[in-house]
C-alpha cells in the first residue's frame, strides 16, 4: 500500500486524533508540518483542483477570526487567499489527507479515510 500524505500541524487537537487513527488502523502516512514546510501557492492550488476555496479555508480557527473584515474579504478571492493561506498555514483546514490517486479529504473524517484506503 502506498502511504498517504497528511498536511496539518503537529500540536493540533484534530491532527491527533487523525494520527492515532492512522496508527490504529496500520495505515501508512507521511506528514508534512506546515509549520516545517511551509504550503506553497502552488500546492494550495493543486489542492484547489478537487476541493472548493472554501472548503479549504479553517474558519472555525483563531487565526481566521482574529482577522478584519478587509482580510477577511480577500479570503474571498482565489488570488488574494492563496497567498495569505500559504503565510498563515493556520488558516487552512486540517488534515487534509491526499491518497496516492489524488483523492482529498479534509478535516478529521474516519468513515472517508477508510473507504478510500480498502
Amino acid at each position: 500500500m502506498k502511504k498517504l500524505s497528511v498536511f496539518g500541524i503537529k500540536n493540533c487537537n484534530t491532527m491527533k486524533k487523525t494520527f492515532d487513527f492512522l496508527n490504529e488502523n496500520n495505515i501508512p502516512y507521511q506528514f508534512i508540518d506546515y509549520k516545517k514546510q511551509a504550503p506553497d501557492v502552488a500546492l494550495l492550488e493543486k489542492f484547489l483542483e478537487k476541493v472548493s476555496l472554501e472548503s479549504l479555508i479553517n474558519k472555525k480557527g483563531t487565526t481566521y477570526k482574529k482577522l478584519n473584515e478587509e482580510d477577511k474579504q480577500k479570503m474571498e478571492s482565489e488570488n488574494s487567499a492563496l497567498n495569505m493561506l500559504s503565510s498563515n498555514s493556520s488558516m487552512i483546514k486540517r488534515p487534509i489527507i491526499e491518497f496516492p490517486n489524488g483523492d482529498l479529504v479534509l478535516g478529521f473524517e474516519p468513515e472517508k479515510i477508510l473507504s478510500k484506503v480498502v
